[in-house]
């Protein structure tokens, strides 16, 4: 019986949450948003499909909804963040979808660094 306490007690120890535990939330988005702005830009010099593009614009809405939904802290600085980006319309100035990687990058280095 003290064992499995013991390994009660290990287990909830070991799994985190918070924000290391969302540290790799972040990161995704953060690469997502950039990744996004690479499109836009492409897409707005007339170098990609519009078909890729749209499809494109689709894998970084969905995969940002699944960081979002996955974070353990909803009201975090990095959640409002992330659900800014995902409030971004498809075709979203490349800047501006960089500024939101910019600013997850930030929230991502303090993270790593705390």
């Amino acid at each position: 019986m003290r064992r499995l306490l013991w390994l009660s007690v290990l287990c909830v120890a070991g799994c985190s949450q918070g924000p290391k535990a969302d540290l790799q939330y972040v990161s995704k988005a953060r690469s997502l948003g950039a990744e996004w702005a690479l499109v836009n830009d492409q897409a707005n010099a007339g170098k990609l499909t519009a078909t890729y593009t749209q499809t494109m614009r689709e894998a970084f809405r969905e995969d940002l909804q699944t960081a979002s939904s996955s974070l353990t802290q909803q009201n975090a600085d990095y959640a409002r963040e992330i659900r800014a980006l995902i409030a971004e319309p498809d075709d979203a100035p490349p800047g501006r979808l960089r500024a939101h990687a910019d600013k997850l990058k930030q929230i991502e280095d303090s993270l790593e660094s705390a």
